[in-house]
């Protein structure tokens, strides 16, 4: 059975992947002769950029409000009407979560809170927590499936799993209509220059030293942005209440071998790369079995290699959208 939307609250909507949500979900054709309308609920820290959805301001279903989710009045009044929640909100960066965990603690999981009991409160339609493979933690061999052992080894990542078991309790204790996707690393427009992907292409594009943690063979599995946004209107659409879904790529690197990769497409020197001291707790590989959700009838459409080039060439193309970021006058963790 397919379920169909009026209205949905997307909380950090002006990050990256919330962006590339929003601006989806608006190019969605109508089902059922109308096309939902979206609240996009973002309190604009220093990784959510209006500059993201300037494209979406014209659009009449959408609604941009700047704004805390820990703040249960205003999520309680923007979650009128609304019939489904998709909560994007978060603060992400591991480096950052090691040396500033309290922040992360209070939005990513106070934060949710105040999400769930205002969407039990409003009875909505359905609830998307956005997650990470982040919370299962390192794997040797082999994949993560959905009933593998939470185990996370960062305080970001700790705190996503705390979310995620928040939101499956609210699921058993008062049938709030909840699921929860848990992604691969994702790439592509729109991401803030301090993940290794776009703060290996914008250095390069400097000239500037690519810092590689440790010998560089820590693995990834990495997704195009815009799978991710593709499956998890999927999961939204005909995932099963109350289920987690894993979605992946099956693509993974080395990050030694993806940082090469930048280089060649950029035609960039080798000798631009530094190896640097590893940070605590670095998981040595990522790796989803996302079975589960590709039986729910997903399936990625975009070749690594070729949404890697057209990432690549996003970044040189956009220097006046990311310049400005790696300018600011603030902690740098690159």
């Amino acid at each position: 059975m397919t379920a169909s939307f009026k209205k949905i609250l997307i909380t950090g909507g002006a990050g990256f992947i919330g962006s590339n949500f929003v601006r989806y979900i608006l190019r969605q054709p109508a089902e059922k002769g109308r096309r939902p309308s979206v609240i996009n609920l973002d309190k604009l820290t220093y990784s959510g950029n209006p500059e993201n959805l300037r494209d979406a301001e014209r659009d009449p279903r959408y609604k941009f409000v700047k704004g805390d989710i820990c703040d249960k009045r205003l999520v309680a009044k923007l979650i009128k009407g609304c019939d489904a929640v998709i909560n994007f909100a978060a603060e992400s960066h591991v480096d950052r979560s090691i040396k500033y965990p309290d922040e992360f603690l209070k939005t990513n999981v106070f934060g949710t809170q105040v999400l769930l009991d205002c969407a039990r409160t409003h009875k909505i339609k359905r609830f998307i927590q956005i997650s990470t493979d982040e919370v299962y933690g390192s794997i040797e061999k082999g994949t993560f499936n959905e009933n593998s052992t939470v185990a996370p080894n960062s305080p970001y990542a700790a705190s996503k799993a705390a979310a995620d078991l928040l939101a499956r309790s609210y699921f058993i204790t008062y049938g709030l209509p909840v699921i929860i996707t848990r992604s691969s690393n994702n790439f592509g427009p729109y991401q803030y220059p301090e993940k290794i992907m776009p703060l290996f292409i914008t250095n390069a594009l400097y000239d500037r030293k690519l810092p590689v943690y440790a010998d560089g063979k820590n693995v990834r599995e990495w997704i195009y942005v815009l799978d991710n946004c593709e499956a998890i209107n999927y999961v939204l659409r005909h995932g099963k209440n109350g289920e987690v879904y894993n979605i992946g790529s099956g693509n993974e690197m080395k990050n030694i071998d993806l940082t090469l990769k930048i280089l060649d497409i950029l035609g960039k020197e080798r000798s631009l790369i530094e190896f640097v001291k590893d940070r605590p707790g670095h998981d040595k590989r990522y790796a989803l079995d996302n079975r589960k959700i590709i039986r729910l009838g997903w399936k990625r459409k975009y070749r690594f290699e070729d949404a890697l080039k057209a990432t690549v060439l996003w970044y040189k193309e956009n220097v006046k959208w990311w310049k400005r970021l790696k300018e600011r006058k603030e902690e740098k963790f690159w």
